[in-house]
């Protein structure tokens, strides 16, 4: 399967999930990342109008997540997220925010990723780590 129809794939797995109601889509992929674009609005906003932490560790730990799924077998297993640390650098209150999964760690039972998160300025507004854990599909 080539990019495009892989992206397209990971985006159409969005629909009726907390991905679809952040506006999360999946927009680039390479040998060693994945990343995704949320859109910093109205609807990711905290009281202060300000990007809520908690819409930028669930876009971290989307791309996470999904990310994975390139060093399972897809068909016997899954991906389950057992940890995520986020450290938040700048605020945004408008604009997009893109999220990229690097690969630290990919075992036979867990996965370690590195997440960045920049605005369309290349800012840095959060950096993550995550793991991920592989269960075999019963």
């Amino acid at each position: 399967m080539n990019k495009k129809d892989i992206l397209k794939s990971f985006n159409d797995r969005n629909k009726n999930t907390l991905m679809e109601t952040l506006d999360i889509e999946y927009v680039a992929i390479g040998d060693d990342f994945l990343t995704a674009k949320m859109p910093v609005n109205a609807k990711v906003h905290q009281p202060y109008g300000q990007l809520h932490g908690g819409a930028t560790a669930a876009l971290a730990e989307t791309v996470g997540s999904a990310a994975s799924n390139f060093f399972i077998d897809t068909e016997n297993q899954f991906i389950n997220g057992i940890q995520l640390s986020i450290n938040h650098i700048k605020s945004k209150r408008e604009g997009v925010v893109f999220a990229t999964a690097r690969n630290i760690h990919a075992g036979k039972t867990t996965h370690l990723w590195e997440v960045t998160i920049v605005d369309e300025n290349d800012d840095l507004i959060s950096v993550a780590k995550m793991t991920n854990i592989i269960l075999k599909k019963r």
